[in-house]
């Protein structure tokens, strides 16, 4: 986790001192459920929450031991102990390492995800407000980077919310399939643990049971789990990508708030760049970036190994913080979005009306003309605008071969803007609800 990208409620989650309370509470759940069963004394599991739940673990007292005994969880049982004393004897009965862990990786992603989720509500929100500010203020479409039709901008900010709250069920989904327990002991076979202590620390921790496991949670869950956070990412990416080319000098239509004191380049005093948006760009991929090593954790050998154990110690706290960070910012962008609709207008306007062909094009059908020729005739004067000759709507008023199928008013009346917004209530209705 790089500090430059990480807030610190995200990063807290993966912190050492907060991974070693997961695991106390584990292993001091599995305790009680033992205690319940008659396997554990019911002293020992008391004792076991008053002295550990009390403990402040040292983490350097941790590492010291790890670097001796080469095993992460040995060396935590140990320090563990140093708390409880003899009752320690009673932690970890017929557990394996990977019970602790993944089930902790479970907890930590869960409440990730908990956050990735409140990150998009904020998200939406601002999305929605900025989408009623400007639902109807014209904006010219563009398919290949080429004026095409009017839209608004509005509509655009629409679209966005539509693919943040399919963000957002991606992501519930995603938190739902990957908060499971697995407490089954080596193998998976329950053969020295009852699977009553599985079902009591998946209650306690917020779990489900995990339907079967080898002495691992199935990778498939996480691969899922990262492939969302990947294609959040990637929308984060779409809407940033907008902002960018819309902020281009020849665009500026709209562009990132620039503060008073900000400075947009070391050379160039009179710059102002999209740097939050390229920024999200390079976060966006580096999220993207983890998906293939979870896939690739899916092909465990047998019923385990650890190659997947340093990936995640990795792509865990790296995606979900630099994602948090980047939704974060996105959020913020939108919110301090600064709007150009005077060059919105001045823009859609540079085409001399060419955005109202096919309006034209569908008129001279309806009114007698082959489709074919309906399009020789709009194109051959829209090529003469292209060419800076003069204005659409002029040069088929004066087009003797237009003019057999359309009248003044006819052509006059394509050119109306509000043509193209008679159904933008409908689109919001969709989209949010209301109108």
């Amino acid at each position: 986790m790089i500090p430059r990208y990480s807030r610190p409620e995200m990063a807290s989650i993966w912190s050492p001192e907060a991974r070693f309370r997961i695991w106390f509470e584990i292993e001091a759940h599995a305790a009680d459920a033992m205690a319940e069963l008659g396997i554990v004394p019911k002293e020992a599991a008391a004792k076991i929450w008053e002295l550990g739940g009390k403990a402040e673990f040292d983490v350097e007292r941790i590492d010291a031991i790890e670097r001796e005994v080469k095993h992460d969880v040995i060396a935590f049982l140990t320090h563990l102990a140093e708390f409880v004393g003899p009752e320690a004897r009673f932690v970890h009965q017929g557990m394996t390492s990977s019970d602790v862990l993944d089930t902790c990786l479970a907890v930590q992603l869960a409440r990730a995800a908990d956050l990735l989720i409140a990150d998009v509500d904020k998200l939406l929100a601002v999305l929605e407000r900025r989408a009623f500010e400007f639902k109807l203020t014209p904006t010219v479409g563009r398919s290949h980077g080429i004026h095409a039709e009017p839209t608004t901008f509005g509509v655009k900010l629409a679209i966005a919310a539509a693919e943040f709250q399919r963000s957002r069920a991606r992501l519930v989904a995603a938190r739902e399939e990957i908060a499971t327990c697995a407490i089954s002991g080596a193998v998976g076979t329950f053969a020295h643990i009852d699977p009553a202590v599985e079902a009591h620390v998946a209650e306690k921790m917020g779990l489900k049971v995990e339907t079967v496991s080898t002495q691992v949670i199935p990778r498939d869950r996480h691969a899922m789990f990262f492939a969302v956070l990947g294609v959040v990412a990637s929308s984060a990416e779409r809407l940033a990508t907008e902002v960018r080319h819309l902020q281009r000098t020849e665009v500026l239509e709209a562009e990132e708030y620039f503060s008073p004191e900000q400075k947009g380049s070391s050379a160039m005093p009179h710059k102002r760049n999209p740097v939050l948006t390229e920024n999200l760009t390079g976060l966006a991929r580096m999220v993207r970036a983890y998906v293939t090593p979870a896939l690739e954790n899916v092909a465990l050998w047998h019923e385990r190994d650890i190659s997947h154990s340093s990936v995640e110690r990795m792509i865990g706290p790296d995606s979900t913080v630099t994602l948090d960070f980047a939704l974060s910012r996105l959020t913020g962008v939108m919110d301090k979005l600064v709007v150009h609709t005077d060059n919105m207008q001045k823009n859609m306007d540079k085409l001399g009306g060419l955005i109202h062909s096919q309006r034209v094009l569908l008129a001279l059908t309806q009114k007698g003309a082959s489709r074919e020729d309906s399009y020789r005739l709009v194109q051959r004067n829209a090529m003469r605008v292209w060419r800076g000759e003069g204005d659409f709507r002029t040069f088929l008023l004066e087009d003797a071969d237009v003019r057999k199928y359309l009248s003044e008013e006819d052509i006059n009346e394509k050119f109306d803007l509000g043509y193209h917004f008679k159904n933008v209530d409908n689109i919001f209705k969709r989209v949010f609800g209301r109108a």
